[in-house]
């Protein structure tokens, strides 16, 4: 199916790039496209797509080429910025991420095949708000925040509160997401991420689970599922059990990410399937990350 007809816009400036917006109200900012240009392609359009309605758009302003956002860069308290158009693929390989953000990295790897991660964004995959975005649970874990302009300036959103529904985000109207910022004090965090989906690669996920600890803070151990609620969502209570008890509270933190879920049946599998599944992964990560760090 091809495109529909689009007026293509591309901003050199963040600036100009939300005066484009403020002139073209129906306009989607577009960073890799990976998910918006499919949407359009069908007819129907995530109610995000960084601030617009659930129409498909007719204008499309491609922020790709603004070189503030296509940069990983170190702030002043030494957590890292990752800009709205950098590449999925460049996330992965950025040697400070891989040393400090391991999960975030074997979440990237993840998402989709090598060809889609050069192109797909990290703040883009977010953005789409899919109960299954990879990069959601790890970023989710990392206690990561979402910094985002518009015409009422820079905000800066945390990950605990950026979803709000399929599709949903807490994005303002015609706010345009520059950076996905990590933590430096989840710096060092390792996690184990299990992922079921109907074929081994370049699928969305059926049901996923990252476990990750954090040593030093709190909670030191992050549980985050995907794939089995509205939104991507942490388990607080498994959390603790992990913190409290380590390997001896996998079976118990498993039952609770079981009872925390609220999966559906759709074609790629059933709600009892899903609900299963979490009890499996949360339990095997558990144990794995219990196991490397020697508790």
């Amino acid at each position: 199916m091809l495109l529909p007809d689009l007026l293509y816009l591309r901003a050199r400036t963040v600036e100009e790039a939300l005066s484009l917006r403020s002139e073209k109200p129906d306009a989607r900012f577009m960073a890799g496209g990976t998910d918006l240009l499919p949407q359009v392609r069908c007819g129907a359009c995530s109610p995000v797509c960084q601030g617009g309605g659930n129409s498909p758009p007719k204008t499309v302003i491609d922020v790709k080429s603004i070189p503030e956002l296509s940069r990983i860069r170190e702030i002043e308290d030494g957590s890292i910025a990752i800009g709205a158009a950098v590449s999925v693929a460049a996330v992965a390989g950025h040697p400070e991420i891989r040393r400090h953000y391991p999960a975030l990295v074997d979440c990237c790897l993840s998402l989709g095949s090598y060809p889609l991660r050069n192109r797909a964004t990290v703040a883009g995959n977010i953005c789409n708000a899919s109960p299954c975005a990879d990069t959601s649970a790890a970023l989710l874990a990392l206690d990561a925040r979402v910094a985002a302009t518009g015409p009422e300036g820079r905000r800066e959103i945390e990950m605990a509160g950026f979803f709000q529904g399929p599709g949903q985000t807490s994005l303002h109207a015609g706010e345009l997401v520059v950076e996905v910022i990590l933590p430096k004090g989840s710096r060092g965090g390792r996690g184990h991420y299990g992922r079921i989906a109907r074929r081994r690669a370049v699928d969305i996920s059926t049901v996923a689970v990252l476990v990750t600890r954090l040593a030093g803070q709190e909670p030191e151990h992050r549980v985050s599922l995907l794939s089995v609620a509205p939104t991507p969502l942490r388990v607080p209570e498994a959390e603790r059990v992990l913190d409290q008890k380590g390997r001896d509270g996998a079976s118990r933190a498993a039952e609770i990410a079981m009872s925390t879920c609220s999966p559906i049946d759709d074609v790629r599998a059933t709600a009892e399937y899903r609900r299963a599944m979490v009890g499996v992964l949360t339990e095997r990560g558990a144990r794995a990350v219990a196991a490397r760090a020697g508790r």
